[in-house]
């Protein structure tokens, strides 16, 4: 007759077997987690790092009709010898500066103020100078004429004349006179005035004194001698001091100051400025030339002269466009970095960017480029020039950055200089222009994919990825994914971004919290089905944010069409793998090395991943085990698969039949085919591969609760394989087949097969080796030992003398809570031992014990066990 103790104990459930009846506590959770239901792990996809330098790669979906090329020729003929800042064609304040009009003007001259004509044709501007053509064209935008330098003396008058200067749309006032645009242009020609640049190096080009509207032409000269023309010179007020005289006069003694700062300007430049170019226009040879740009950079800094505002700049960049053509990449470096720091605009701007994309596609020049620390005047322009006006530059300069980011030796310089911040920043302009224009603008995606190729090089470094959560940039992908997801370059490389992203635990955990990402993951599924190099990253992302977050399982399935993407994808790429197999006489020779994994079954790997930690969900589970379509196709991959043909896609396979076979449901698949997949399984028993053995073993936990799937073991001797795992020294399968025999041993029929094989003393060991560092296992052994010993009438004829006399010294000394939990593993995981010690174990072996005391006839002294 069984004791009020025993008969509690009898009534525990065998291993396996759920009770829906009770709540579980948080140990029968967590013993559930590792036994019954586990995520499964993989390899992120690798991107081979790619032969040449390239604005697109080999892999790009662009063709080459419709991408920007990455090869091209450049010439100092590229550049405009003047920059300037476009017209913005606003009309402006009139000054309160006029020239003055000649005394006595000619028969030509009085015509034209005397007999405005109409607007010229199209083929008299043809027939005119180019230099004239732009003059018109400035002019008829609304640009000013402005008045020429003055000595000093004619200073006051100047200011004090209450005449203006106006051009508008279609009239230009002079003096009180109303002009047409011809008779304006007529106007200029006769006018005796002539445009030169300061200092008398040469004559002013006619246009430049018509591009802009924030800045003027820094002076008017007389037709006069050169000598007057030198004397005015260093007395006129620049272009810059021009802009801010619009209404308001200008006192006289505020001039005085500002000739006396032109002035020290003239004397820097003759005496720093000038020597330097002259020994430029030498070229005598690279290194010579090559220092004199080196201190040219340092004098222009030196005397405030870098930007757009200083009045010699197209002195300077013609000087220094001339270089272009030596060849040089050396040269051109220091080239691009001065012209970078006076902030050339439009043309120059792109040709300048040009040149250093040119130079950053060769390998070898990362050094030039890292020792002219040209990536600070590259991110200045990201972070300073609008995006918009300068979209093709942006993309140049983009690509120059994403080279020299596959070195590792600018990831500290990128990181320090706030690449991220800038790259980021920029990424979100774009998503608000194209929000704001509802259309992506032209030559955005060209750009977007150099700012996710570069954003894909850095991310491996933990500053990266503790910046992309300190700025939120994980949304901001999301939404220039979203925005762009017909362009399958931009959204590959975001997914490249979030796959080593996701990774990490931290990254993982915040983009699974943005709720959005699951619809677009599986949008973006369902855009590029086929194109595996897309899709294979995608579904490893969707297999990271679901390993740890129950929450993200949840998430991910409750959106319209998750399940059925999942299933639509499988089949494709199951189809695609069929194709693909080799016949039967070729597929053998291949089994003596394990090859990598095809690009079908790369994909099918991650996927059945998916599969396999979604199912961990309560709620998702028992719909996927319910899924005829999704279970067919996991037991057909274990049909035609075998380990030698791909390891992961079978053991991952099997890993999610094992969590689907879990939830006994009415309606389960895996249920309905249990004696099926049994027999799938008995393949993997007898493989060499101790992942496929462990994975086959924990399914047939699960399917040992039920009676049939037990007479299949016994039948077929699957029994003795479990118990010989008991001997393989490795804790997870001692677990997985002592569940097993758990299981079998609730069947009072099948507990004779325990002597079989020394099988009690097997589990004796496994309770000596692995107990006092896994009381889940120790939990285990005892609740097989307790149904095998349940009609016991003498413990050493049911045990055996020397087993059970171990058993009592065990369970003794286990179940002393100082001997037991005494620090004899790791101090952290004390706590945790502690409740399965206390929840799991104690119970079980108390009652055990208890019983074995009383039907064993003769105690010996017991020593005490040491660990």
């Amino acid at each position: 007759m069984l004791s009020p103790d025993d008969k509690m104990l009898g009534k525990l459930d065998p291993l396996y077997r759920p009770s829906v009846s009770k709540r579980k506590t948080s140990a029968e959770i967590i013993s559930e987690a590792r036994n019954a239901l586990r995520t499964v792990r993989t390899q992120r996809p690798l991107t081979p790092q790619e032969a040449q330098r390239k604005l697109f790669g080999p892999a790009s979906s662009r063709t080459s009709e419709n991408r920007p090329p990455s090869s091209f020729s450049l010439h100092a003929s590229s550049f405009e010898s003047s920059d300037s800042r476009p017209i913005s064609g606003a009309r402006l304040s009139p000054l309160e500066l006029k020239p003055k009009v000649p005394a006595s003007p000619t028969r030509e001259e009085d015509s034209c103020f005397s007999f405005p004509k109409p607007p010229v044709d199209s083929a008299k501007i043809r027939r005119i100078s180019s230099a004239r053509a732009r003059l018109f064209r400035a002019a008829s935008q609304g640009a000013l004429l402005p008045d020429r330098s003055l000595l000093p003396s004619d200073s006051k008058k100047t200011v004090e004349s209450k005449e203006t200067v106006m051009m508008g749309d279609s009239v230009v006032k002079i003096n009180g006179i109303y002009l047409t645009k011809s008779n304006a242009i007529c106007h200029l020609k006769s006018h005796p005035l002539q445009l030169t640049y300061d200092g008398g190096f040469s004559e002013m080009k006619e246009q430049e004194m018509f591009k802009g509207t924030t800045s003027l032409p820094s002076h008017l000269k007389s037709g006069g001698d050169q000598g007057k023309r030198h004397a005015r010179a260093s007395s006129r007020p620049s272009s810059s001091d021009l802009s801010r005289l619009q209404t308001k006069a200008v006192p006289k003694a505020d001039l005085q100051e500002k000739d006396a700062e032109i002035e020290v300007d003239e004397v820097f430049w003759n005496t720093r400025i000038v020597p330097i170019l002259r020994e430029l226009e030498k070229e005598e040879n690279i290194e010579t030339v090559c220092a004199a740009c080196t201190q040219l950079h340092h004098a222009l800094e030196e005397g405030n002269m870098l930007g757009n505002k200083f009045k010699r700049r197209s002195i300077l960049l013609k000087t220094l466009c001339k270089l272009v053509d030596v060849g040089s990449d050396l040269l051109s470096l220091k080239l691009a970095k001065i012209i970078l720091a006076l902030k050339v605009s439009r043309k120059n701007l792109l040709n300048v960017c040009k040149l250093i994309f040119k130079i950053s596609r060769n390998e070898k020049n990362d050094s030039l480029i890292q020792n002219d620390s040209i990536l600070e005047s590259l991110l200045e322009v990201l972070r300073s020039e609008d995006l918009q006006t300068n979209m093709e530059a942006f993309l140049y300069c983009m690509g120059s950055i994403k080279f020299i980011s596959g070195n590792p030796g600018f990831l500290n310089e990128m990181i320090s200089k706030d690449a991220v911040e800038i790259l980021i920043n920029l990424i979100n302009q774009i998503n608000e222009n194209t929000e704001k224009c509802g259309t992506c603008l032209p030559n955005s995606g060209h750009l977007l994919v150099q700012v996710t190729a570069t954003l894909r090089n850095l991310v491996d470094s933990p500053l990266v990825r503790t910046k992309f959560l300190s700025i939120s940039a994980l949304p901001q992908l999301c939404t220039a994914m979203e925005q762009y997801m017909g362009d399958k370059d931009v959204c590959t490389n975001i997914a490249r971004i979030f796959s080593k992203l996701t990774s990490y635990r931290d990254c993982c955990a915040a983009l699974a919290s943005y709720s959005r990402c699951y619809a677009l993951f599986l949008n973006l599924i369902n855009k590029y089905q086929k194109k595996q190099d897309l899709v294979v990253r995608v579904v490893f992302i969707l297999g990271n944010l679901t390993a740890k977050n129950n929450q993200a399982r949840e998430q991910f399935s409750k959106e319209k069409g998750s399940i059925q993407t999942l299933l639509s994808l499988f089949q494709t790429f199951h189809q695609l793998d069929l194709h693909s197999q080799k016949p039967v006489g070729q597929r053998v020779e291949q089994h003596r090395v394990q090859r990598p994994p095809s690009e079908a079954e790369d994909v099918l790997i991650k996927l059945t991943r998916v599969l396999a930690n979604i199912a961990i969900h309560p709620g998702v589970g028992p719909v996927l085990a319910a899924n005829s379509g999704i279970v067919g196709l996991l037991l057909t991959t274990l049909e035609y698969k075998s380990l030698d043909d791909c390891e992961e896609l079978v053991i991952n396979a099997t890993a999610t039949i094992n969590n689907l076979s879990y939830y006994q449901v009415k309606n389960s698949i895996i249920q309905d085919k249990k004696l099926y997949i049994a027999e799938l399984l008995l393949k993997l028993l007898v493989s060499n591969n101790m992942d496929g053995i462990l994975e086959a073993v924990r399914v047939f936990g699960n399917l040992s609760q039920d009676r049939d799937v037990c007479d299949f073991i016994v039948q077929n001797n699957v029994h003795r394989f479990m118990m010989a795992l008991l001997d393989a020294q490795h804790q997870d399968i001692c677990f997985s087949a002592c569940g097993v025999l758990l299981n079998l041993t609730v069947d009072k029929d099948k507990r004779v097969i325990l002597k079989e094989g020394g099988g009690i003393k097997k589990l004796v060991d496994c309770l000596r080796d692995f107990g006092p560092t896994d009381w889940q296992l120790a939990c285990l052994v005892c609740k097989t030992l307790w149904n095998f010993s349940e009609n016991i009438t003498n413990a050493s004829s049911c045990f055996g003398n020397e087993d059970t006399n171990t058993l009592l010294i065990l369970l003794s000394s286990f179940l002393d809570e100082e001997l037991a939990l005494d620090g004899s593993f790791d101090p952290d995981l004390k706590n945790y031992h502690k409740l399965h010690w206390e929840t799991e174990f104690k119970p079980v072996a108390q009652q055990l014990l208890n019983r074995i005391q009383r039907h064993h006839t003769f105690l010996e002294p017991l020593p005490i066990p040491s660990f």
